[in-house]
């Protein structure tokens, strides 16, 4: 598995050092042709870890529509720290080992924001 940062300026390991509040993982993973099915058997067993970590508060797969090799997770953290103990701890290391050759992920955090009269943070 290939990581490569959605953000030129700021890559996602920067992103995990800043203590926060709430955030919010979206996870881009780009799967080689044939390889799906591989692909979301071995996101279901990192998802399974990442679920029962503590700070996890929700997570989602989405896969893009017709025919698109392109998975898009979701995931709801209490904050980076549990994030971060989470994503560093070596039994996830060696489970993330087993994604196909060719995956390429694009991990991103963020938070909510506030928009007057649209959302709220």
């Amino acid at each position: 598995m290939q990581f490569e940062s959605l953000d030129q300026k700021i890559p996602f390991e920067a992103q995990l050092q800043e203590k926060t509040g709430t955030v919010v993982l979206v996870n881009t993973v780009i799967v080689p042709d044939g390889l799906m099915d591989e692909v979301l058997e071995s996101w279901a067993v990192d998802a399974a870890f990442m679920k029962a970590a503590p700070g996890c508060i929700s997570t989602q797969l989405h896969r893009g529509t017709a025919g698109s090799d392109i998975l898009i997770n979701v995931a709801v953290w209490e904050s980076t720290e549990t994030l971060f103990k989470a994503f560093s701890d070596p039994e996830f290391q060696a489970k993330a080992a087993g994604y196909p050759e060719g995956v390429i992920v694009r991990p991103y955090l963020c938070e909510k924001v506030a928009v007057e009269g649209i959302c709220v943070a």
